[in-house]
C-alpha cells in the first residue's frame, strides 16, 4: 500500500487522470502521447502501488471501479491545486502563462455557460499560453472549493453570510425564483394565491443542501422541509413526482423545465432573489489574467441579461 508519494507515483497518477478523464485508454493516447500498451502498463503499476483495482477494461469497454472514482476525484484535487500553485508562482515573476481553474455552480443556465465561454476566449486571446479548466460543483461545495485552493475562481449565486476568507466580486445580476409545484399537485390550482384555510406547512417540501434556511420562511409561513437535494436539478425531479413543493430559480423554467408545466404556488409567496458572484479565496493572487477574466465574465453575463 502507498504510504508516501514519489515522483514516479505522480507520473502514474497523471496517466490515470488522463485515462479517466477521456473515459478510455484509446482516447487518452493522443493526450498522453503514449501507446496503449504503455498506458496499460502504467495503470497496472499504479494499481499495484495503491493495492486497488481502479478500472475494468475488456470487451465491455472501460469502466472505473468505486475505488477508481474516489482516486480520480482526489487526483483531480491534487492536480488542480498543483496547477494553481504553478500559475501563482509564475505570476510573481510577471509570467502569466499556465492553467486557470474556474468552477461554476451546477445548474446555472446555458446562457451563463455561453457567456463564460466568451469570457474565456477573450482572456486566452489577450494573454498568451493560458489554458482554462472549467468544472462544476454543487451549491453546498462552492465555498469550500474557493477556500481550498482547488480553483482560482468560482461563479455561483450565494445567499449565506459571507465569510471574510472569501472575496466576492458582484456580477450585478440576480437570479430570481419562487415556490413551484407540479401540475398534478393539489396546490397547482392556487397559482394566484392561497386561501386562508390552506397552509403551506401542511404539504411536504424539498430543500437545497447549503441554502440559507431563511429562504424557507415567508412572513409567518414556513415550508415543511421533509427531504433535501444537492442541486436544483435534483429538486426539480422531486417536484415533478407531484409529492413535493420546492424552490426553483425562474431560469430553470426556460431551460431544464421548459414545457413541463410547473406552477408557481401562491403567487409571490417565498419569492427569492440571489445575487450572482465571482468568488475567490483570500489566498488566491488576483493577477491581471484573473482580473481580466472576472471583468469579462461579468460583462458577458450582464449582456445576456439585458
Amino acid at each position: 500500500m502507498l504510504n508516501r508519494l514519489q515522483e514516479s507515483d505522480i507520473k502514474l497518477l497523471r496517466v490515470f487522470y488522463a485515462v479517466a478523464s477521456c473515459n478510455g485508454f484509446t482516447a487518452a493516447e493522443p493526450v498522453l502521447r503514449m501507446q496503449r500498451p504503455n498506458i496499460s502498463a502504467a495503470i497496472k503499476k499504479l494499481e499495484e502501488r495503491l493495492d486497488l483495482v481502479l478500472c475494468h477494461r475488456g470487451r465491455g469497454g472501460f469502466q472505473m471501479t468505486k475505488e477508481g472514482e474516489v482516486v480520480f476525484q482526489e487526483t483531480k484535487r491534487i492536480f488542480n491545486s498543483f496547477d494553481n500553485f504553478v500559475f501563482n508562482l509564475k505570476s510573481l515573476h510577471d509570467d502569466y502563462s499556465g492553467h486557470i481553474t474556474l468552477v461554476m455552480m451546477a445548474g446555472l443556465p446555458l446562457s451563463y455557460h455561453l457567456s463564460v465561454s466568451k469570457a474565456v476566449k477573450s482572456t486566452m486571446k489577450k494573454f498568451n499560453d493560458i489554458h482554462v479548466n472549467i468544472q462544476t460543483r454543487l451549491y453546498n461545495e462552492v465555498e469550500h472549493v474557493a477556500l481550498s485552493g482547488e480553483c482560482h475562481l468560482v461563479l455561483s449565486t450565494y445567499d449565506m453570510v459571507k465569510p471574510e476568507s472569501v472575496t466576492f466580486h458582484p456580477v450585478e445580476v440576480t437570479c430570481k425564483g419562487r415556490l413551484y409545484c407540479s401540475p398534478s399537485h393539489v396546490l397547482a390550482k392556487y397559482r394566484d394565491g392561497l386561501p386562508d384555510n390552506v397552509k403551506i406547512g401542511d404539504y411536504p417540501a424539498i430543500g437545497i443542501s447549503g441554502l440559507s434556511s431563511a429562504n424557507y420562511i415567508s412572513d409567518d409561513t414556513r415550508m415543511a422541509i421533509q427531504t433535501f437535494s444537492d442541486s436544483y436539478d435534483g429538486c426539480l425531479s422531486a417536484i415533478m413526482t407531484g409529492e413535493y413543493v420546492g424552490l426553483l430559480p425562474d431560469y430553470v423554467l426556460t431551460n431544464q423545465a421548459a414545457g413541463l408545466g410547473l406552477v408557481p404556488v401562491g403567487k409571490s409567496l417565498f419569492e427569492f432573489s440571489h445575487d450572482l458572484f465571482v468568488m475567490n479565496g483570500k489566498n488566491t493572487r488576483l493577477n491581471p489574467v484573473l482580473r481580466h477574466l472576472i471583468k469579462e465574465i461579468s460583462y458577458f453575463i450582464q449582456k445576456v441579461e439585458k
